[in-house]
């Protein structure tokens, strides 16, 4: 990553990270030696789902919720994987302990259709799985100044295309969004949905505040994030306005402030779109009003 350019997924470094261990189907492994088949389904065609998680405290914020979106997703993709919540949660607390962590991490679960007898794309040929990876790193976010975004033409699409509420690991359409918002000189990508309207960036959901309101898209076309979901929570048990509504380029370069949401980085200011300061460009009041309540519901979550 060059200074010219940050990721809302950008991170203090960590030399602790390079000998982490690394759960792949039940055993603990070194980070060299944490590999899997070149006919994995999800190597091959992307064929699998994720779910990413932070340790706070020696507690997995919000875990409920995303063992929730981790099952509803292997049930819409009909991938069996091959052990219960309790199992799940249990290889990641056992990853975890494995390298001594306690807070300021963040954990990565994968699990594809396992392994394929052919290199094509039917799920009859994945006879060998499902194959379960969870990595565990150090990971305290480090972003020196607010992300700056440029609108793209890739679109977060319909339902029936690839549904964007699925964490599939066929990411390359947000990936393409990327690439075209830093060609364009920016750090990420903001995508609009199939009617034009704002929607989200290529790796968080989006939120705009104008008059003291806080407005996001319909979540029709979004991943519906954990983040996202207690923002709005707080909003309205915190008497701050909040509207899950359509709204065009207009209304987002006029916002006094604009910030993103996810697991890894809470709440992200954004400084710029399409080249456009919004606000003052920096982190805004209400913004740090919301952190503020986040960070405090993450305190409470995991006392």
């Amino acid at each position: 990553m060059t200074d010219d350019h940050l990721t809302t997924h950008q991170a203090e470094e960590d030399a602790r990270n390079d000998n982490i261990l690394i759960y792949v189907d039940g055993k603990i492994v070194p980070k060299s030696q944490a590999v899997v088949s070149v006919y994995d389904s999800g190597f091959m065609l992307g064929d699998g789902i994720w779910e990413g998680l932070r340790l706070h405290d020696n507690h997995w914020a919000f875990a409920d919720e995303h063992l929730d979106r981790l099952f509803e997703a292997a049930k819409a993709i009909d991938l069996d994987i091959g052990m219960d919540r309790k199992g799940v949660f249990d290889a990641l607390l056992e990853t975890q302990k494995a390298n001594g962590i306690t807070t300021d991490a963040h954990a990565r679960l994968m699990i594809t259709r396992g392994v394929k007898v052919r290199p094509f794309q039917h799920p009859n040929l994945s006879q060998t799985g499902p194959t379960f990876v969870i990595i565990v790193e150090h990971s305290k976010p480090k972003i020196p100044r607010p992300i700056s975004l440029a609108t793209v033409p890739h679109q977060r699409g319909l339902p029936m295309t690839q549904d964007p509420k699925l964490n599939s690991h066929s990411k390359l359409n947000c990936i393409l969004a990327c690439i075209a918002a830093q060609k364009a000189g920016a750090d990420e990508a903001l995508m609009l949905d199939v009617h034009g309207f704002v929607n989200t960036t290529n790796a968080c959901n989006f939120f705009i505040v104008r008059k003291g309101a806080v407005w996001t898209s319909t979540g029709d076309y979004c991943m519906n994030g954990i983040t996202r979901l207690k923002v709005i929570d707080l909003c309205r048990a915190n008497d701050i306005p909040v509207f899950e509504r359509n709204y065009s380029l207009v209304d987002t370069y006029g916002a006094d402030e604009v910030f993103l949401t996810g697991t890894f980085g809470a709440q992200t200011p954004v400084g710029s779109i399409d080249g456009r300061q919004i606000g003052n460009g920096e982190l805004g009041p209400m913004t740090k009003r919301i952190r503020k309540l986040y960070a405090d519901l993450i305190a409470q979550e995991c006392s």
